[in-house]
């Protein structure tokens, strides 16, 4: 039982990406540059203030995850595809 806990725990959780890891991957062309899909996520949320931006491997799918703080006062998060840039989640925090 515990060993399947564990499986599934390691299963659900997301890995984060350190800066010299999201670089190599850039480099590569793996990924798309963070600015691009920064700016994508900015412009659903005009004015909004980004609080937090980090590089993940979810699944085997390297997703940007974008906290913005809108105009009206409300965290959202993003989560974009970081080798295509499509809008994976967009909820209220």
């Amino acid at each position: 039982m515990a060993l399947a806990l564990l499986a599934f725990c390691s299963v659900v959780m997301a890995r984060d990406l350190d800066q010299d890891e999201a670089l190599r991957l850039r480099q590569q062309g793996v990924i798309l540059p963070l600015e691009q899909l920064l700016q994508q996520a900015l412009d659903r949320y005009p004015g909004a203030k980004l609080l937090e931006a980090e590089l993940e491997e979810k699944h085997d799918v390297y997703v940007y995850e974008v906290e913005l703080l809108t105009t009206d006062g409300v965290v959202r998060e993003l989560d974009l595809d970081a080798t295509t840039g499509q809008l994976l989640k967009d909820k209220e925090d």
